[in-house]
């Protein structure tokens, strides 16, 4: 899934931030984090839709079976 792959390197983004000295740096790194959580929550959204499509299609074919 890529909402679980942005949100893996947010948090990896994130931990460099905390270990840096230059603050200046460190904030560009926070803001760059927080747009790959911003991806992560459209990524799990459009997943999310994807498998709901994939249901009512599924769904759909059982009927025309039936």
């Amino acid at each position: 899934m890529l909402s679980k792959e942005y949100l893996e390197t947010a948090r990896t983004i994130l931990r460099a931030a905390q270990t840096m000295t230059d603050q200046h740096v460190a904030g560009q790194l926070k803001a760059l984090a927080e747009d790959y959580e911003r991806r992560a929550e459209k990524a799990a959204r459009a997943d999310a839709a994807k498998a709901l499509a994939r249901s009512a299609a599924r769904e759909a074919r059982e009927e025309a079976l039936s």
